[in-house]
């Protein structure tokens, strides 16, 4: 008889409060200790060829990672959504849309069974698959880390549209919402893209944003 199968661990299903919060209002949120795949960066993520190098490496090390914790472990999970820290010399930088000047870690969460040996061998099989077909082995494997982190009280909101129409709700976040609660920045800017932008219409994308605070 065929033993049931526990089900796949979903970041989404087990934080809902951190992949769903609303699109009306920015709220507080407390955000527990996680952990990531991470690769660093700089410049617009439209043009930077390192961006795309980093997000493809995180995917192909994510899934590599989610196949030997299924085989290896008999626990499997969901590939958690791309997400993305960015941060700049001057905030301003986000409002006005000077892209040239972010810098940014791209991120895919990981459960927290998954460890620095795992992920290593995860890079190592991106590295071997790339090998096998012929290809380039991709650069931003050599970045590519188990980063921990640990935003705690974070504000956030859902922002459905282009990611270019982001501004004004930022330019409300820093300059109205914050002061009025009495909190600043403890953190870069965090956004979870809920959205796969290849297949999506820009007006219908949905983007958590997300931003660690303390107070004054």
């Amino acid at each position: 008889m065929t033993q049931p199968t526990a089900p796949k661990y979903d970041f989404k299903r087990e934080h809902r409060e951190l992949y769903a919060p609303s699109a009306k209002a920015f709220a507080l949120v407390e955000v527990p200790p996680m952990q990531y795949l991470a690769v660093d960066g700089h410049g617009d993520p439209n043009e930077a060829v390192a961006y795309r190098q980093a997000v493809e490496a995180l995917f192909g090390v994510a899934y590599a990672v989610k196949f030997a914790s299924r085989r290896e472990l008999g626990r499997d999970f969901v590939v958690a959504p791309l997400e993305g820290l960015w941060w700049a010399d001057d905030a301003r930088a986000f409002v006005a849309r000077d892209k040239a000047s972010w810098n940014w870690t791209m991120l895919i969460a990981q459960p927290d069974w998954i460890d620095d040996e795992t992920v290593a061998a995860g890079v190592d099989a991106a590295r071997a698959k790339a090998a096998k077909g012929g290809g380039d082995v991709n650069p931003a494997l050599d970045g590519l880390r188990l980063l921990h982190l640990h935003e705690g009280t974070s504000a956030q909101i859902l922002h459905v549209g282009s990611y270019d129409d982001e501004a004004p709700t930022l330019a409300h976040l820093h300059d109205e919402w914050m002061p009025r609660h009495g909190v600043t920045f403890n953190g870069p800017h965090h956004e979870v893209y809920l959205s796969d932008a290849r297949r999506t219409a820009p007006e219908k994308l949905r983007t958590v944003l997300r931003q660690p605070v303390r107070p004054r």
